[in-house]
């Protein structure tokens, strides 16, 4: 059983810099295909990247593009979120996921959820 545990999360103000950090558990790291979403308050989860098993392919949905960086070290079994220039939109629990196939945008592709960590903008 795989377990994925997020940190890094906290307040920041608008056009700061955050790194998220998620440590993987319990299976092969390498294995699995990664990702990141995020959930504002009385919105629904939402793809944010993807990185693939070598870390070759990074995926990022259009509003971060430029400003967040995914990758991955397969050695500490530990996949990142580097977030630059940050927006108040940008506001939410920002969630580590992990499957075995492939770099999906929907979340019922992935198999393995962390617990979450909170990230706030002030403007």
């Amino acid at each position: 059983q795989v377990q994925l545990v997020e940190s890094g999360g906290g307040l920041v103000q608008a056009g700061g810099s955050l790194r998220l950090s998620c440590a993987s558990s319990g299976g092969t790291f390498s294995n699995y295909v990664m990702g990141w979403f995020r959930q504002a308050p009385g919105k629904d989860r939402e793809f944010v990247a993807a990185i693939s098993r070598s870390g070759s392919s990074p995926d990022y949905t259009d509003s971060v593009k430029g400003r967040f960086t995914i990758s991955r070290d397969n050695a500490k079994n530990t996949v990142y979120l580097q977030m630059n220039t940050l927006k108040p939109e940008d506001t939410a629990v920002y969630y580590c996921a992990a499957n075995r196939r492939s770099t999906y945008v929907s979340s019922s592709g992935y198999d393995y959820w962390g617990q979450g960590t909170q990230v706030t903008v002030s403007s």
